[in-house]
């Protein structure tokens, strides 16, 4: 599996100014031209610290008994029989912790989806003005340390739901082979087209194919620190990856949605895949 430190990516994050005030993140026309092509973005400081704390403090809610904050030997998975939660709000199986329960507390909201910063650079992308304004986020999902477990590869596949832009906020640091977020760089180019929809979860036969053949390939991990988010593509390949580090892999998730979705959710694939795409199609015409 490749990292983040392997390719060209954006570590631009946020500065402060002389007053010691956070100032606004940006894309830059190169961000842009590298999510078209790659499919993803990584954006670095740009979370608030002090709600990513209450976020992993708020993680400890939903952890079984014995599993305790400040004991890192009870972090090492899996989930026992005993712990395992079928329910969606506080989903706990194998390494997996899907924690959803928080995800519509406003100040959750705001952690990630409602960031001025990122609520920005979405608009940058997919059009001021045009994206629904989110009542939730997914929530807090987690992959335990494998301990000892023998390292194994790894396959992508497509989010079933309808969306276009993801979000991975990271609360906590990210470590080299500490589940991170991983994609298939450029295969959204090829997955977008291997559905008889553009949104909707509606795979040819083709997707099948595809997905075997991408996933032979190197997934790049997008390790990093706390405040760091990653922006996709929704028809990108992904993976969570495997957290062979000593501590939890913690992230809030986002889907941004355009309010045109429901009426352009079953239109088959574009020939110009980026037509809902503003920031995109603003880029292409600058080239042209």
């Amino acid at each position: 599996m490749g990292t983040f430190s392997n390719i060209s990516v954006s570590t631009l994050g946020a500065t402060f100014n002389r007053k010691g005030d956070k100032t606004m993140v940006e894309l830059t026309r190169k961000d842009i031209e590298f999510f078209k092509t790659e499919g993803y973005l990584v954006k670095r400081n740009v979370l608030d610290p002090e709600l990513m704390e209450r976020a992993r403090t708020r993680l400890w809610d939903g952890a079984p008994e014995g599993r305790k904050r400040e004991d890192p030997e009870t972090w090492i998975g899996p989930f026992t029989p005993e712990e395992e939660n079928v329910d969606k709000n506080n989903n706990r199986r194998g390494f997996r912790w899907n924690f959803r329960e928080p995800g519509g507390e406003g100040w959750m909201v705001q952690l990630l989806a409602t960031d001025p910063n990122v609520w920005g650079m979405a608009e940058q992308l997919l059009g001021e003005g045009n994206l629904v304004q989110p009542d939730r986020v997914r929530g807090i999902y987690c992959t335990l340390p494998y301990g000892d477990v023998p390292k194994k590869s790894i396959g992508c596949h497509v989010d079933a739901h309808p969306f276009h832009l993801g979000a991975v906020g990271y609360i906590d640091d990210v470590p080299p082979e500490g589940g991170g977020f991983t994609v298939w760089p450029g295969s959204h180019q090829v997955f977008y087209y291997d559905y008889y929809s553009q949104y909707k979860n509606e795979p040819m036969p083709q997707y099948d194919v595809d997905r075997e053949r991408i996933s032979r390939g190197p997934g790049i991990e997008c390790c990093g620190n706390a405040g760091d988010i990653v922006f996709w593509h929704h028809r990108i390949g992904h993976a969570a990856g495997h957290n062979y580090s000593q501590q939890i892999r913690q992230a809030v998730l986002y889907d941004f949605r355009k309010t045109e979705l429901e009426r352009t959710q079953e239109e088959p694939p574009n020939e110009d895949m980026w037509r809902d795409w503003p920031g995109i199609k603003a880029l292409d015409r600058e080239l042209s």
